[in-house]
């Protein structure tokens, strides 16, 4: 009983690990990187659609993208779509791909990054903490209708609690490489 609320506090646990490492991801640095628009929603035929389902996206140098759509057409919808993006890039479209030239990042946006970096990293731990709570909620209930006894109930909010700690500390271990990426000149 104790091990399967553990099992699957593990893998949700996980997965909020992983939904920030692709959060992150998305966070520009000092290179191109493809992961960078990817996600990028772009309005195409009235519908919000990803980047990476309608274009081939490539880094040929350290800081340069390439965009180059399946449908021509859709040129305009993607140069739309990044500039109204946080991503603070001027799209250049010479009617076939677009180019996104990255520039160097300045001490300021530097900052306001490693900021952003911050609160992701703080609402991944937000996340696994109430994942915690929801498993201790489910030992309680165990204990409760007898289904467990009370030392098991401790050993099992015992053994939450340094699954919860082992995954703050990866996502804190993520989010500082993440930073000194970002700080990197």
């Amino acid at each position: 009983m104790i091990k399967e609320v553990l099992d699957e506090l593990g893998e949700r646990m996980q997965k909020s690990v992983e939904a920030l490492q692709d959060d992150l991801l998305s966070i520009r640095t000092g290179r191109a990187s493809p992961a960078l628009v990817e996600k990028l929603a772009v309005e195409y035929y009235g519908t919000a659609t990803p980047l990476n389902q309608m274009a081939s996206i490539a880094a040929p140098e350290p800081r340069l993208l390439v965009i180059r759509p399946w449908d021509p057409s859709a040129l305009a919808d993607i140069e739309r779509a990044i500039l109204k993006s946080d991503l603070g890039l001027t799209p250049m479209n010479d009617g076939m791909l677009i180019r996104l030239s990255i520039p160097r990042l300045t001490e300021e946006r530097r900052r306001e990054l490693v900021k952003v970096v911050s609160r992701r990293v703080e609402e991944a731990r937000i996340a696994v903490r109430n994942l915690r709570r929801d498993a201790l909620q489910d030992l309680k209930e165990f204990e409760k209708e007898k289904m467990i006894s009370e030392d098991d109930f401790f050993r099992g909010k015992d053994k939450v609690q340094e699954l919860t700690d082992e995954f703050i500390e990866e996502i804190d271990g993520i989010g500082k490489r993440k930073e000194e990426e970002v700080m990197e000149i």
